[in-house]
């Protein structure tokens, strides 16, 4: 336990006093996955039930897109804590708000969904502040650990909030589930005005890119395109999943919801195990981890294409969830390693703002590729993209990483006059 990459991250004063709150407020987030869409079918007539949970689903996520681009000029030279906080105060508002109007019986579906709308409209900046937080307060070798802690807490709270919120909401009703959110949300920006010390205000304007430990400024950029098209691309392929695995299990295997549940199920585990696994990455290329890791993956769920018996599927997707927990915190490491601590906020928020439409609009895709191509048809395809994507990606950084005298390759796989 010594030697753990996780050690320091855990030991460290200020980190140690926010991450309780990070993860009372992963848990709410995992109970609202279920709460949101189930309130949304409480409050719909019969008819437009499907119309108004998809609305809800989207307001709970997707306005964090314009708020990542739009509030730019007003938060880009913001503190990480300052603007982690926000999210938290935000959402704990918002949130709140709907326990309070329901309760005073004024509750409609146009109101509830402008304010999950309203609640998501930071939470791309909110995201960017925690991983910019922890570049403030650890050193380049432990960005990695804390990113990957942070990702654990994220997909075991995907594990324990949903059937958790499923008790609740069978004892309670949904609305008592949102009020635990909004609670969890009070209790992070409360940690975060504790925790973090009242010096450390906002990052200096107007500074120029200045170079860093693994390249110069200019390579950050390059780094800042790239790793935000992969990411898209990626989530993007692995939209269609979220309609075909459904259908596949249901049409094509005649299988019930118990073995849908099953491989959600072991996904999690794996991406648990994975999150955990991440600080052990720390040595190796970020770039080419990062296209190792989608192919990975796309072998893993190729099987589920291929119409493979279950038995050889069900670990096959425990595996892709191993593969798929450490691609963000690797991601963000490279963005820590190569942005100027001055922009690392702002980059972060339009990444986030990029790569969190990705999956709905691959989702989207999905339904018209499930009804062309058929539900394994279409799992094959997004698979087969996907190791397309990985392959070439990787081979693209081998042929680089053959570089002339007087050039020098650095940890996040760029090569340097």
């Amino acid at each position: 336990m010594r030697d753990t990459p996780y050690r320091p991250v855990l030991r460290h004063p200020m980190l140690r006093r926010i991450l309780p709150g990070l993860g009372i407020s992963a848990l709410g987030d995992g109970m609202s996955l279920v709460a949101v869409s189930w309130l949304a079918l409480t409050l719909a007539p019969p008819a437009s039930r499907g119309t108004w949970v998809a609305a809800a689903v989207a307001a709970y996520s997707l306005p964090s897109a314009l708020g990542g681009v739009l509030l730019r000029r007003y938060l880009r030279h913001r503190h990480g804590a300052q603007l982690a906080g926000w999210n938290a105060v935000l959402r704990a508002s918002a949130l709140g708000a709907i326990v309070l109007v329901n309760a005073l019986g004024a509750l409609s579906l146009a109101g509830y969904v402008g304010l999950l709308a309203v609640s998501s409209l930071l939470a791309a900046w909110g995201s960017a502040g925690r991983y910019t937080l922890i570049a403030d307060v650890l050193p380049p070798e432990h960005h990695l650990a804390a990113n990957g802690l942070m990702g654990t807490l994220t997909e075991a709270s995907a594990i324990a909030g949903p059937p958790l919120a499923g008790l609740l909401i069978g004892w309670t009703g949904p609305v008592f589930v949102l009020a635990l959110d909004a609670a969890s949300f009070a209790v992070l920006a409360v940690t975060y005005r504790l925790a973090v010390p009242r010096g450390a205000g906002p990052a200096p304007a107007g500074e120029p890119e200045a170079d860093t430990p693994d390249g110069p400024a200019d390579t950050a950029g390059a780094g800042r395109n790239w790793l935000t098209a992969l990411s898209f691309v990626f989530f993007l392929l692995f939209g269609p999943f979220y309609v075909a695995l459904p259908l596949h299990i249901a049409d094509d295997r005649h299988a019930s919801a118990t073995l849908l549940g099953l491989y959600y199920t072991v996904f999690g585990i794996g991406a648990v195990a994975g999150g955990l696994t991440s600080a052990y990455l720390r040595r190796l290329p970020l770039r080419q981890a990062l296209f190792g890791i989608v192919l990975a993956f796309s072998l893993a769920v190729l099987p589920l294409g291929l119409d493979a018996p279950v038995w050889l599927t069900l670990p096959a997707f425990a595996l892709a969830g191993l593969c798929w927990a450490p691609y963000m915190p690797l991601a963000m490491a490279l963005f820590q390693r190569t942005v100027p601590p001055a922009r690392l906020s702002q980059v972060l928020a339009v990444f986030g703002s990029v790569t969190v439409i990705a999956v709905p609009l691959g989702t989207a895709a999905g339904g018209p590729l499930v009804t062309w191509l058929g539900p394994r048809q279409t799992l094959l395809v997004s698979a087969a993209a996907m190791a397309l994507l990985g392959a070439g990606g990787a081979a693209v950084t081998i042929v680089r990483s053959f570089r002339k005298p007087g050039e020098k390759t650095h940890p996040d796989g760029y090569v340097h006059r």
